[in-house]
């Protein structure tokens, strides 16, 4: 049974840092698409990056480029994402994502993947 478990999220000022975790249990890791998306209250989810071949090729939503890094570590079974700079508009609660693919495109179509974590919330105050 897959399971992803996110952690991480938390209340911040404007130009703060975040860390997002997303520890993966049944799940083979490393070959497959991941990603991490989030859903402001009153807006439809987006998506936020991915890793989304067997090379690991990344994507980025245009508004977190520059800004945001996704990351993996398959040892730990652990999807990562540092947050820099962070603006209030990049509050909303943050959720990782796998697909059973490995290689997903469009990478940031979220009805690609079909497991979800329960979702951490990210608050940035200005």
């Amino acid at each position: 049974q897959v399971q992803l478990v996110d952690s991480g999220g938390g209340s911040v000022q404007a130009g703060g840092s975040l860390r997002l975790s997303c520890a993966a249990s049944g799940y083979t890791f490393s070959r497959k698409c991941m990603g991490w998306f989030r859903q402001a209250p009153g807006k439809e989810r987006e998506g936020v990056a991915a890793i989304y071949s067997v090379g690991g090729s990344i994507a980025y939503a245009d508004s977190v480029r520059g800004r945001f890094t996704i990351s993996r570590d398959g040892a730990k079974n652990t999807l990562y994402l540092q947050m820099n700079s962070l603006k209030p508009e990049d509050t909303a609660l943050y959720y990782c994502a796998a697909a059973m693919d490995e290689y997903c495109v469009p990478p940031l179509a979220s009805q690609l993947y079909g497991y979800w974590g329960q979702g951490t919330q990210v608050t940035v105050s200005s």
